[in-house]
Formats: C-alpha cells, structure tokens, sequence
C-alpha cells in the first residue's frame, strides 16, 4: 500500500522576492516581530513550506495571531503588517465592506 507523503518545496519565494528555506526563517526563538519577518513568515505557509500548525509551534503564535498577520497580507501586502498602521487598515477595510 502507498502511503500518503506530503511534499514540501525545499524553498519557497519570499516577500522580497528572495528565496527562504526553513533554515533561513526567523529562529524559533524571535520574539521581536518586525514587519519582513512576520511577512517570511506568512510567505513559508503560502508556499507550503510549513504548515499553520507548525507556525503556531514553533513561533509559539496563537492561531488567531497568525492569522491577523495573514489577512493583513491579504489585504494590503506587507505594509499592513505594520502594528502602526493596524487601526488605519481595519477602518479601512471596515468602511469599504459597508458599500
């Protein structure tokens, strides 16, 4: 019997366009979240690199974190990502859903 084998891409594109691979993510250790590395971040699930639950784990995130950060993506690159301009894009995306 096959058994089912996911297939993971050895790297993927990141948000700048360079290429990421597992060793060249954040360290699980990150505590600081600047805007490129939660953007690498969201990039390495995208690509299938690493898996939501996988993420949560090791960054030790809450699901609801992660995808703040995902939808943020989403909707207005990696700007959005930007802590100061959280409040800006929610009004935003607030008042455009209203129409």
């Amino acid at each position: 019997m096959i058994e089912n084998q996911k297939i993971r891409p050895a790297q993927v594109i990141g948000p700048l366009g360079e290429p990421l691979t597992l060793d060249s993510l954040p360290p699980p250790n990150t505590t600081r979240w600047v805007v490129r590395r939660k953007a690498e971040v969201v990039a390495a699930v995208n690509g299938g690199l690493l898996t939501v639950d996988e993420v949560c784990d090791r960054y030790s995130l809450s699901l609801e974190e992660f995808a703040t950060w995902q939808r943020a993506v989403d909707r207005s690159g990696m700007p959005g990502l930007r802590v100061t301009r959280i409040q800006h894009y929610k009004s935003l995306y607030e008042r455009q859903q209203k129409f």
